[in-house]
């Protein structure tokens, strides 16, 4: 009977040693997601040393998480499955995002780095006073070329595409708005115009580009133009950056007549359960030495002219990266338009893309 009652003792303590183990394990895993800050970022779109980083001086785990475009981000966070805790959309999705109530207004007091971004690249259209956004990185739309197969002054204009010289040899990127975004402004429309009678006149000029199209693509154009496979694309400054770092024949520019500018920016869910944490980031990544090494990594430009100081002169002094304020004044960024207008636009590229085949 001892020997029963001492089985049953020892089997008592085991259970309850078990017990305290698995409830220990429970603590520390609610611990370490409650001191876990979820980021929702394009692919290789911060430095991997400043997430160390951050992690060191806060001893905050991040979870970084990537998305491949502003539709697939904003469908996750439409479902509401993953409290994301900072996410990174472009301008036109933080308007979407906000007419969704899908954002948390930003208390500036608790962002004291955002004095270092510029005024000039803050309360821009789609959130004004920056209320709920905060720009991370911004660029341009433009023209790379290679002084091998073209001269500078030969593409310093949009309407220098049409010449019959470039046949077959230019490169556009996949995307409606940027591509009709250089036959409206040839044609002193806005780029965000919904009027039927501008963008099928747009169209009807991107009817007579198709000649000199030698493809439609996406991030396949830089494999191309470093190849020399075409003399000149039309493309992004911070994809034109990269291209330029691996061959120096290649140049950027922005058209003088205007572009469009672009923002990627820092933003807070509504459903966000670390908030406090996400503050704390926002704030480290606008630091201006983080900002800089930020952008010494991605290649594009920083919001934050103290940052500047901290980069090469070479890229700071370079008018395609950091245009001039005569050329800022003549850059537009997009409008989110209705989706009947986006239709429209996805249309009427879709007809233009099947003539350049």
């Amino acid at each position: 009977m001892k020997r029963l009652m001492s089985a049953m003792i020892a089997i008592l303590l085991i259970c309850l040693v078990l017990a305290g183990i698995n409830w220990q394990l429970d603590r520390s895993s609610r611990a370490s997601q409650d001191n876990t800050l979820t980021i929702y970022n394009w692919g290789d779109y911060i430095d991997p040393a400043l997430i160390k980083k951050f992690e060191k001086q806060t001893g905050i785990h991040v979870d970084y998480q990537t998305f491949d475009s502003n539709e697939a981000m904003l469908t996750k966070l439409r479902q509401g499955g993953t409290n994301y805790d900072v996410v990174v959309p472009s301008e036109y999705t933080v308007s979407r995002l906000k007419r969704e109530h899908l954002l948390a207004p930003l208390d500036h007091a608790k962002l004291p780095n955002l004095q270092y971004v510029s005024a000039g690249l803050l309360d821009q259209s789609f959130d004004r006073h920056n209320r709920y956004s905060v720009p991370y990185f911004w660029g341009t739309l433009g023209i790379v070329y290679n002084d091998r197969l073209i001269a500078r002054h030969q593409v310093q204009h949009w309407r220098q595409l049409w010449n019959p010289r470039l046949r077959k040899q230019l490169l556009l990127i996949d995307s409606a708005r940027d591509v009709f975004a250089m036959a409206l402004i040839i044609d002193h429309h806005s780029v965000n115009t919904t009027n039927p009678v501008y963008l099928h006149q747009a169209a009807h000029r991107l009817h007579k580009l198709a000649p000199n199209v030698k493809a439609v693509v996406a991030d396949e154009m830089k494999m191309y133009m470093e190849d020399g496979e075409a003399a000149a694309g039309v493309t992004y400054s911070g994809e034109a950056r990269e291209m330029m770092d691996n061959d120096p024949h290649l140049h950027y520019l922005v058209p003088s007549e205007g572009s469009n500018i672009w923002f990627d920016n820092l933003v807070i869910p509504r459903r966000a359960q670390h908030k406090a944490e996400a503050y704390r980031f926002i704030n480290f990544m606008l630091e201006p030495h983080n900002a800089a090494q930020n952008a010494r990594y991605i290649g594009y430009a920083t919001p934050e002219p103290t940052a500047k100081k901290y980069l090469p002169k070479s890229v700071t002094n370079n008018k395609a990266f950091y245009p001039s304020a005569k050329v800022m004044k003549r850059l537009h960024v997009y409008s989110d338009l209705p989706l009947k207008d986006v239709g429209t636009y996805n249309d009427l590229f879709l007809e233009f893309k099947m003539l350049t085949r």
